[in-house]
């Protein structure tokens, strides 16, 4: 089962990296492949997580694909967990962990597995795939960058 993990040590606090990979909606403006996402619902639960069930539509060319999954933004902990509801791969699990490195500067944690459910679609988008999420930690941090501004 294809897996990526990575940590990025980057120029900005981790609440505000957390506030931006928690801000879903805005995704398509700038995480590669994904074109777009909306949200049919968010919960804000009693734990002080919020729970949101998200789609989103990826694509490259002529193949385009929808999942869905359940979002759990946990700001205490800075943590984002996502689970797999629905569309085309059988499995996915993602994480991402956001940690202090002193005034300014944090390290982002980003794990992700997953498995297609279709060997023909594996075949099709799993090698997207990997150059996605290997590009993805990059996307975020250009992000931050626009957002916060270029620290350094």
């Amino acid at each position: 089962m294809p897996e990526f993990s990575t940590e990025r040590r980057v120029r900005h606090s981790a609440d505000e990296m957390y506030r931006l990979v928690a801000d879903v909606e805005r995704y398509p403006e700038f995480v590669p492949l994904c074109q777009s996402l909306s949200v049919r619902r968010r919960v804000d639960n009693a734990d002080g997580t919020t729970a949101l069930i998200a789609s989103m539509t990826v694509g490259y060319k002529a193949i385009r694909e929808t999942f869905t999954s359940r979002v759990v933004l946990d700001l205490a902990a800075r943590r984002i967990d996502v689970a797999y509801v629905d569309g085309p791969l059988s499995r996915m699990e993602n994480r991402w962990t956001f940690r202090d490195e002193g005034p300014g500067a944090s390290t982002v944690g980003f794990f992700i597995v997953y498995e297609f459910r279709n060997r023909l679609l594996a075949g099709l988008m799993g090698h997207m795939f990997d150059r996605a999420f290997r590009k993805m930690s990059e996307a975020f941090e250009g992000r931050a960058d626009a957002v916060y501004g270029a620290a350094g």
